[in-house]
């Protein structure tokens, strides 16, 4: 099966930094956008940054100029270098990824899961 494993998160004080990783392990034909999202407690998920397969960023408002996204598409991972990090930035990070894989219940053939989500890691930021 496919999974988003995702690490790095942690406890950091305010103006701390912290750097997540997500690695997409499985039967993997290939990785299109992948993304993080924040979700706080009692709050939605929101997206936080994106970053397509040829390297075109996207970020929220709170996490411009703050957040960093990459990726490494040999090692179909996605990073996340965050610094500056406020309380607000508290919460469960979630990696989401649009990707392709080969089905073994299938005889290998290709499938797409354009929304495949990792198991989160919390990371809290405190004053």
């Amino acid at each position: 099966q496919v999974q988003l494993v995702e690490s790095g998160g942690g406890s950091v004080q305010v103006g701390g930094s912290l750097n997540l990783s997500c690695v997409a392990v499985g039967s993997i034909f290939s990785v299109d956008t992948m993304a993080w999202y924040r979700q706080a407690a009692g709050k939605e998920r929101v997206m936080v940054a994106r970053i397509t397969v040829n390297g075109e960023m996207t970020y929220s408002r709170s996490a411009r100029g703050r957040f960093t996204v990459s990726r490494n598409n040999a090692k179909n991972a996605a990073y996340l270098q965050m610094s500056s990090l406020k309380p607000e930035d508290t919460g469960v990070y979630y990696c989401n990824a649009d990707l392709i894989y080969r089905d073994p219940g299938q005889g290998m053939a290709l499938r797409r899961n354009t929304d495949t989500w990792g198991q989160g890691t919390v990371v809290t930021v405190s004053s």
